[in-house]
């Protein structure tokens, strides 16, 4: 029996499922252990005061926390939901001027970390922001600066996530169920309601708990408007926990419970809604879904979607871009200078250092996360393994929780005083953020190359093994040469989410070893508004150099005809 588990064809998916419960599930299962038994990690054995569990709703902060997140998370739910599902419904529908922006800006929204887009509307809307200075709208403070406000705003940056969710469902349609509606008398709007929507319950839930789930998780918009405005939430005050003095590991771990749960109840609302909403209805008479010109209002869409893009997108990064090549000049004055941008390097500046650090940490976490990647998807693909999906869930799992919860996981996990006798204390030093780093890519990796890999034949592998050829040369000769093009997409998707990633590098960041976010949010938060905004376009622009580059240096190209 023993050999029946733990076979040749089963030890690549245990060594994944080891890899996996070491990178992400131990460092979620420690938050829980931390309430329960809050002094393991630190040499001492006793039961918990569970009713600290309960404190939430005792302690003004804790309990402003939760009630800030919810409203942020709930509200963003709803308007998020209602304006992506909107947007998917009249692209699918109709053809107009501009509607490819649309596209674009949705793509943008999804790779620009959350700090970087609340960075631009704080540029914006605060006080002295571009809105007062050049617009005059003074007005725009007051507005943003409000829990409705925030709400508008993260909405407006977390719609992409229902647009792409019912775009995908919108893509075939059948076009009998709909007409058979308007034969029986319903009108355009009833047979909406009555038929369409039920079929696409799936989709709209679908990307209502990816809205939630990333809207109560974000700590980039509140790290960013903490600078004008005090709204906490749990994943900054857990973020402020562990920056106090003395640390308060309680409240963290207490926090960090409160926004699993979260996490956790949105995904079972998730799968429970899929399940009872599920409707096979495509068939063979399904057609792909082509927009047609609307016979009329075709320039109000154009319109209404081109004011929504500058909303979403020109907004933020807009006023990045003014904000970096702009100084204020007294009340309301402003003139053009090229001083931040001098500033990022000059007498050895911080920038330098903290993009050198980022890029480090992103290039290691791309090649390692690669490796495990591709492991996950092969053991997904073509294994017999037993527990695979156990291994595909585990590997979602990051996709979901909040960085910060993971960073106070491996703060728990790699502070051992037993792992520097085997010399594997990694909290304080840039392995523990490149682990880390790992962790949070795997998801993106594992998507990326499962795809690709589906579409490589497992009969490829199985006469290659007749012939006698070992793993590692059927891995080397086969699969890397036909997913070359999908692994360097992977990896480099792996790359540019792990330099700008804000919440596991504030967490885990050691002393005296700056990162590029790190120094972005704390020029943030210094208010020095236009170099941080001059940093991050440097940051950004180097970063896509690199990607470019390295797509340019690395993917297969086509021989000649």
């Amino acid at each position: 029996m023993f050999a029946r588990i733990f076979g040749y064809g089963n030890r690549t998916g245990w060594l994944v499922l080891a890899v996996l419960v070491l990178l992400i599930l131990l460092p979620l299962a420690a938050v829980v252990i931390q309430v329960l038994l809050p002094g393991v990690f630190f040499g001492t054995w006793e039961l918990g005061d569970l009713s600290l569990l309960l404190d939430v709703f005792k302690r003004p902060l804790w309990y402003q926390s939760l009630k800030n997140t919810l409203t942020l998370g709930i509200g963003t739910t709803v308007l998020g939901t209602i304006l992506g599902a909107a947007l998917a419904t009249v692209r699918s529908n109709w053809s107009f001027p501009g509607a490819k922006l649309l596209d674009g800006t949705v793509w943008l929204l999804l790779i620009t970390p959350s700090f970087i887009l609340a960075q631009g509307w704080v540029l914006f809307a605060a006080a002295d922001g571009l809105a007062s200075r050049w617009l005059g709208w003074d007005w725009v403070h007051g507005a943003i600066f409000t829990p409705a406000g925030l709400v508008a705003v993260m909405s407006f940056s977390k719609f992409p996530f229902a647009y792409l969710a019912v775009r995908s469902a919108l893509e075939w349609k059948v076009d009998r169920l709909s007409e058979a509606g308007r034969l029986n008398g319903g009108s355009a709007w009833t047979v909406w309601r009555t038929v369409q929507a039920p079929l696409l319950l799936p989709a709209y839930f679908s990307g209502a708990m990816l809205v939630f789930m990333d809207a109560v998780g974000d700590f980039g918009l509140p790290a960013s408007i903490a600078a004008v405005f005090r709204f906490p939430t749990l994943p900054y005050s857990i973020y402020s926990a562990l920056y106090t003095s003395p640390i308060r590991f309680d409240m963290a771990g207490v926090l960090s419970f409160y926004l699993v749960l979260l996490i956790a109840l949105a995904m079972s609302v998730q799968f429970y809604a899929l399940r009872k909403s599920r409707f096979d209805f495509l068939n063979s008479r399904a057609t792909r879904s082509e927009p047609r010109k609307p016979s009329r209002g075709g320039a109000w869409l154009a319109a209404v979607n081109l004011l929504i893009v500058a909303i979403a997108a020109g907004v933020p990064f807009g006023s990045n871009l003014v904000s970096s090549v702009t100084r204020a000049n007294g009340e309301r004055g402003v003139s053009f200078t090229f001083e931040h941008y001098g500033e990022l390097f000059r007498n050895g500046g911080v920038l330098s250092e903290g993009l050198l650090h980022s890029l480090e940490i992103a290039a290691g976490a791309a090649l390692i996360g690669a490796l495990v990647g591709f492991l996950v998807s092969y053991v997904l693909t073509y294994s017999t393994f037993s527990l695979r999906q156990t291994v595909d869930v585990i590997s979602l799992i990051s996709l979901a929780v909040p960085g910060v919860v993971l960073g106070i996981g491996y703060i728990f996990i790699w502070n051992q005083a037993w792992l520097e006798r085997i010399g594997l204390l990694l909290y304080g030093k840039p392995a523990i953020l490149v682990l880390a780093s790992v962790a949070g890519a795997i998801p993106v990796i594992t998507r990326i190359l499962t795809g690709a890999m589906a579409k490589v034949p497992r009969s490829l592998l199985s006469a290659a093994q007749m012939q006698g050829a070992p793993f590692g040369r059927r891995l080397r000769t086969i699969l890397l040469p036909l997913l070359r093009g999908a692994l360097v997409s992977a990896a480099l998707a792996a790359f540019g989410a792990s330099v700008f990633d804000l919440a596991t590098t504030s967490i885990l960041f050691p002393p005296n070893f700056m990162t590029l976010p790190v120094v972005i949010n704390k020029a943030f938060e210094d208010l020095r508004f236009g170099y941080a905004a001059a940093a991050t376009l440097t940051g950004g622009g180097v970063v896509i150099a690199i990607i470019f580059a390295a797509e340019w240096l690395f993917k297969p190209r086509r021989g000649p005809k």
